[in-house]
């Protein structure tokens, strides 16, 4: 496994009406995540393109367990699990003044850009060590 954290502080424009961090703006943040994460260890999403693989969300699973409002720092820890094929594995912790407030996990499938057909995962991505 593979950990990288960050650090996000809530914008105004993340929020709902009721004050707190809106459901979807979450998907954003664990973006970042993966992309700091594979960042950290010489991979970005653009070498990644470049290849010509692009690396849809195939699966998402969330578990909200507290709100987050406007102005709040919030710690984003972003893992990669696990390769399986073609499928890439990140799991998620956010919390909140240490205190766990929302986790996820997200699939990602690599496919060829041009034939939207499954691939394997660029060589280094491959050669992590997980």
């Amino acid at each position: 496994m593979i950990k990288k954290q960050y650090k996000i502080r809530v914008r105004y424009a993340d929020t709902d009406k009721m004050g707190v961090v809106y459901h979807g703006n979450f998907l954003k943040y664990y973006e970042i995540g993966r992309v700091e994460l594979l960042r950290s260890v010489g991979v970005s999403y653009k070498s990644i393109e470049d290849s010509g693989i692009v690396m849809p969300v195939r699966n998402i699973k969330i578990k909200f367990i507290k709100t987050a409002q406007y102005d709040d720092l919030l710690t984003m820890q972003t893992t990669l699990t696990n390769i399986e094929g073609s499928r890439v594995f990140f799991e998620y912790s956010v919390y909140k003044d240490n205190i766990l407030i929302n986790r996820a996990s997200t699939e990602l499938i690599c496919v060829d850009a041009k034939t939207m057909k499954p691939v394997a995962p660029p060589k280094k991505i491959m050669d992590l060590d997980l």
